[in-house]
């Protein structure tokens, strides 16, 4: 990718502003406004052309970490093993060979294209071990939330929980977590020990953010604040996308101010990805997200189009707080997700997106001022917040 990072902020397929009650939405210092999508795409999301590069170093990072975590399953207790290699997607429940995805590897993707801006291709090489480290931790969140969220569905099929009980679920995401710091304690490379303290501290920031999220469950629509549910997406969220950046900064041999940048760049972007997240999550094709239409609206989720429908002091804001009081009803999610909508949730989600987009790239140009040499990061930051699924 050659073009300036200016240049990328200003790319017409970017969310389009609007739907914010005060002020019109923030563009970071000296960043171009930016224009409304072309082609009336409104969710933003990527074109063959655009999202081309992304899917190959998607496919690139699965196909070096893939062997790296079957290994590390393959060493698990028979009952561990088989409940991770079902929610990996190669086998069935049965034990049987399956030939489901194992996600779209955004986070080792992210891992290695840090290591490679910073360090070339001989420290992408070396940093495999740690983006599956960091794999398995993400993996070991779906696992405990999947349970915490009664989810009964993710990549098309039934969770762990719904297969193998929620014990066990938890158990295998228990594990998940210890073959992560096992990888990295037996790395010999000279970063290894910096990055599992860096991936120590994320999961702790990723267990609060789980806290804050299932305590703000239980509080009414009007005692939530959009501060509140931005910060506990920082943590559930941003946190281990900056982490991964980061290690593949240390990877790099990178100092620890270009760590920090390069931090920040993976919080901001994967802010922007839960927005995008939330959005998919009301008004995504279940052919596609691999989850049942409305499933956060049916279960009351005070998710980031929610709250900012709630917080805009409209009519449709006061009529959603009262059809969120009512027990859930299929029939009633079309009739919500339209409400959310008409309180400009959907409109303030895809801002905030392309706001926190604008402050991701300000953080990268710190961290990799050469834009040839954050073209994968770039291109990995386009693809997270203008998916479909």
């Amino acid at each position: 990718m050659g073009e300036s990072l200016a240049e990328f902020r200003t790319d017409p397929t970017l969310p389009a502003p609007g739907g914010r009650r005060d002020t019109e939405p923030r563009r970071a210092a000296g960043a171009p406004e930016r224009r409304k999508p072309a082609g009336g795409e409104r969710e933003g999301l990527p074109g063959p052309a655009e999202g081309h590069e992304a899917v190959m170093l998607l496919d690139r990072a699965r196909a070096e970490v893939d062997p790296v975590l079957r290994a590390a399953l393959d060493s698990l207790p028979g009952p561990m093993r088989r409940i991770g290699l079902y929610h990996f997607g190669w086998e069935q429940a049965d034990g049987t060979r399956a030939e489901g995805g194992s996600g779209k590897a955004i986070r080792p993707a992210l891992v290695l294209a840090a290591a490679a801006a910073l360090g070339g291709p001989r420290a992408r090489t070396g940093a495999v071990r740690a983006a599956a480290a960091v794999e398995l931790i993400h993996n070991f969140t779906l696992l405990h939330d999947d349970v915490m969220d009664r989810d009964a569905t993710r990549r098309h099929r039934p969770t762990a929980w719904t297969v193998f009980g929620d014990a066990d679920a938890i158990l295998a995401g228990d594990a998940l977590q210890a073959l992560a710091l096992r990888l990295l304690a037996q790395d010999p490379h000279p970063a290894a020990s910096r990055a599992a303290a860096l991936l120590a501290d994320c999961v702790v920031e990723l267990c609060a953010g789980q806290h804050a999220d299932t305590a703000l469950e239980r509080r009414g629509p009007g005692e939530v604040t959009l501060d509140e549910v931005l910060a506990m997406a920082e943590a559930k969220t941003g946190a281990l996308l900056g982490c991964a950046c980061a290690i593949g900064g240390l990877y790099a041999g990178a100092g620890d101010a270009d760590v920090a940048a390069l931090d920040a760049f993976g919080r901001e972007a994967g802010l922007a990805f839960q927005l995008i997240d939330d959005v998919i999550g009301i008004w995504g094709d279940p052919r596609r997200t691999g989850k049942p239409v409305g499933a956060d609206l049916a279960a009351r989720k005070k998710s980031l189009p929610v709250v900012a429908a709630f917080a805009s002091g409209t009519p449709a804001a006061a009529e959603l707080a009262e059809l969120y009081a009512r027990p859930s009803e299929k029939e009633d999610l079309d009739h919500i997700a339209l409400t959310v909508e008409r309180a400009g949730g959907r409109d303030w989600a895809q801002s905030q997106a392309a706001d926190r987009m604008a402050l991701a790239m300000e953080q990268l140009a710190r961290a990799v001022p050469d834009p040839e040499a954050a073209g994968g990061l770039l291109a990995l930051a386009e693809f997270v917040t203008r998916r479909s699924s």
